[in-house]
């Protein structure tokens, strides 16, 4: 069965910045679009502005054509992505670096719809056309692409927005994560799409920026963002406009910095889990539960060395590198992942944990904990901490009262800034590079 977009002549899909467009004129604009993309090939979606990059995924998919959602927008990954894809076209809204022989096109400007005469009707889409093909961060290994369909898209957005837009009418979303990362395309792209809600065009990051943007549109208000920017927020001590909910993903969050939030901005902090090959699966309230609970029809296995995730619109169950305890009630708890582990002179402890604790310390505004080489037997791991008032030794003696000794990093190593990418996940080449300069 077609997968229709819906349309109201009274709901915007992106608010402020965006120019003129309710749901009908997008619809018209994203139909003359696809009559002007060039070549035959997937377009690998570099829009910066949400209403040009949802313009260019609709365009696409009425022509038969998939975006590619490359993991950086640097000329090298671009390049990478394309050369693996026969005739892609880039589709950008801002210059572009050199890009060499690729074919480059510019998304039309939000306004330019010359004729929607007999066009308004809902665009719709097949469930079984490849809408995306997504690519993982890198931040545990090289990056891998997985494909999703505008059925599977449909159904888990349908999902989410019960989730997120619970009890809110006619939302407005403000997000600081862009649409080429799995997290911004389910909320910023697909939940305007397919729910009633919008989402501001642009992507503020500065929390100076953060706050305008929030006042420049109607209450409610959803802040979608990271751990990473809700720290930033909290340290610039920014004063927001009324929230109705916060939703953070794409790293853990921290009960302590999800409480602070809640104290400082009076609005509940939903923590989405997820992963690029299943899109979102889950969600919890993190100041006040540490268990998990699967969105509607969503299915949890606790299988030998991680988990498995199923439901309805995915086309076969898919295997997650976190383990996990099923609880009775239906929720789970994550007890960290496989590869994550880290063991010591017969001991263990997550990475993850590690880091949280490395978090906690008084002075540190960033860390990140390394694992060991998988052939490192009893190898210590690594650790590298953004601390300007404190030295190494400090840092090492604060978080050897939370741990045992053989945990302590070595080395632990003090830089000026993690490498973090736009959704605040660290690749760990990037790391390692960190480590041996």
């Amino acid at each position: 069965m077609p997968v229709s977009l819906p349309l109201s002549s009274a709901e915007r899909l992106f608010a402020v910045g965006s120019g003129a467009g309710d749901r009908a004129d997008f619809h018209a604009a994203a139909r003359q679009f696809a009559q002007q993309l060039p070549a035959t090939g997937p377009i690998v979606n570099l829009c910066a502005a949400r209403r040009s990059f949802a313009l260019t995924l609709v365009a696409g998919a009425i022509c038969g054509r998939p975006s590619l959602l490359p993991w950086s927008p640097s000329a090298n990954v671009v390049r990478d992505v394309a050369a693996a894809h026969v005739a892609a076209v880039v589709v950008a809204d801002e210059t572009l670096p050199d890009l060499g022989a690729l074919q480059c096109c510019r998304a039309p400007d939000p306004g330019a719809i010359t004729d929607n005469t007999g066009s308004a009707a809902p665009v719709t889409l097949d469930p079984a056309q490849v809408a995306v093909v997504a690519f993982t961060s890198g931040s545990t290994g090289a990056p891998q692409a997985h494909a999703k369909t505008w059925g599977t898209l449909a159904a888990s957005s349908q999902r989410l927005a019960q989730r997120v837009l619970d009890g809110l009418v006619a939302a407005q979303l403000v997000a600081t994560v862009p649409p080429q990362h799995v997290f911004g395309l389910e909320t910023t792209i697909l939940l305007p799409l397919f729910s009633d809600c919008a989402c501001l065009d642009a992507r503020p990051l500065f929390p100076a920026d953060v706050r305008a943007a929030l006042e420049s549109v109607a209450a409610p208000r959803v802040l979608v963002t990271t751990p990473v920017h809700l720290r930033a927020l909290l340290a610039a001590d920014v004063q927001l406009p009324p929230l109705a909910r916060i939703v953070s993903a794409t790293a853990p969050l921290a009960p302590p910095l999800a409480a602070a939030a809640e104290a400082r901005f009076a609005a509940p902090v939903l923590e989405i889990y997820g992963s690029t090959e299943s899109g979102a699966i889950a969600s919890r309230r993190t100041a006040e539960d540490t268990a998990w609970t699967p969105l509607p029809d969503v299915r949890f296995a606790s299988v030998e060395d991680g988990a498995e995730v199923s439901a309805p619109y995915l086309p076969q169950p898919i295997r997650l590198s976190d383990r996990i305890e099923c609880m009775a009630d239906g929720r789970i708890r994550l007890l960290g992942r496989s590869a994550d582990l880290i063991k010591v002179a017969g001991r263990r402890i997550s990475a993850a944990d590690l880091t949280q604790r490395l978090l906690a310390v008084p002075g540190v505004e960033d860390a990140i904990v390394i694992v060991p080489e998988p052939d490192q037997i009893d190898g210590r791991p690594a650790a590298l901490v953004v601390a300007p008032d404190m030295d190494e030794a400090a840092i090492l003696a604060a978080l050897a009262t939370q741990v045992d000794a053989v945990f302590l990093p070595r080395p632990l190593r003090k830089v000026a800034a993690l490498p973090r990418n736009a959704v605040g996940k660290l690749p760990r080449s990037a790391l390692l590079e960190l480590l041996r300069g």
